[in-house]
């Protein structure tokens, strides 16, 4: 397990690189920069302040010296400076990542979790109206945009309703709340945002759970259980559903960099202050120190949880370490 660890690891390397240098090219190639959407929001458009500016943060010199630069700055964990935000970036990408990483780790619970229960349930249940209402209300959470959900949501039950935040972390107009007052008002305005962004990928697990569970109940080792005696229950838990959860676990590591993606739009919808509503206002402020930091640090945790996966994946299927 050590050495499938380390390979893992060892493997990552090149890849974070081959992200910086992309990255970082990609960007700086891209038209305008920080300084002008300044000047713009300044109303001036002074050369030489402008270019008193571009000089001061370095944005004069030629790309490979920034880019030299940088890879120096990333070598003693030095994320840069947001020029627009007048604050480090590891800061700024410190305050938004908690945000984001709960988001993620509900929306990721909820969706394996639906999606194994109702794919198991319509496997089981296979050709019947149970089956068929299962693969209904699969297809239409899979069919809707995200933003297009999280909007429907917020007319339903905060505006209609009435019983749940419309957006917002937290309420900012308590006092001094305790810790489990705040925590409950955190997962309460949490609803909304989890439930929106776990949906379409609940509808994912759901075919795939379906589909692996309906190719494994056809195995020999299946048949063989059940002649010996075996309940349905049993083999249904014992021996099905464990090798069917392979393919979603495959599926939920592939998936990890879209679910970052949604995050940012459902971030943008319900106001998260995450890390994909900063990338968001980042883009439009054009702070390519800011974006590159995020895309590096939403890059490392793909990564982190890729080889979570694959851990969980030879933990289902032992043989996966020998390889």
């Amino acid at each position: 397990m050590a050495g499938f660890l380390i390979r893992r690891i060892l493997q990552a390397i090149p890849v974070i690189l081959g992200i910086i240098l992309f990255s970082f090219i990609i960007l700086h190639l891209a038209p305008g920069d920080a300084i002008d959407v300044m000047a713009g929001e300044a109303g001036t458009g002074d050369a030489a302040y402008m270019a008193q500016l571009r000089e001061k943060y370095g944005l004069d010199q030629p790309l490979y010296v920034q880019l030299a630069r940088y890879g120096v700055q990333i070598a003693q964990l030095d994320l840069g400076y947001s020029i627009r935000n007048n604050a480090p970036v590891r800061d700024l990408i410190l305050q938004r990542v908690g945000p984001t990483l709960l988001l993620m780790s509900v929306s990721i619970v909820l969706s394996v979790a639906m999606g194994v229960l109702f794919g198991a349930l319509a496997a089981v249940r296979r050709n019947t109206l149970l089956d068929d209402l299962i693969s209904l209300v699969a297809l239409l959470a899979y069919a809707m945009p995200i933003f297009w959900i999280g909007l429907m949501f917020i007319i339903l039950f905060s505006v209609t309703l009435g019983i749940l935040p419309s957006g917002g972390f937290y309420d900012v107009t308590q006092q001094n709340p305790g810790l489990l007052v705040r925590s409950l008002d955190v997962a309460h305005h949490l609803v909304l945002p989890a439930l929106t962004l776990s949906l379409f990928y609940f509808a994912i697990y759901t075919r795939l759970m379906r589909a692996s569970m309906l190719e494994v109940m056809s195995l020999d080792y299946v048949r063989t259980a059940r002649a010996k005696g075996l309940g349905g229950a049993k083999v249904t838990v014992r021996h099905v559903v464990r090798n069917a959860l392979l393919p979603i676990v495959t599926m939920l590591g592939m998936q990890t960099a879209s679910l970052l993606g949604g995050a940012v739009v459902v971030e943008t919808v319900f106001n998260w202050p995450g890390l994909g509503r900063l990338t968001y206002d980042a883009v439009f402020q054009r702070d390519y120190s800011l974006l590159i930091g995020i895309l590096l640090m939403s890059s490392i945790l793909v990564i982190i949880i890729n080889i979570l996966v694959d851990l969980t994946y030879s933990w289902l299927d032992p043989r996966i370490v020998a390889r």
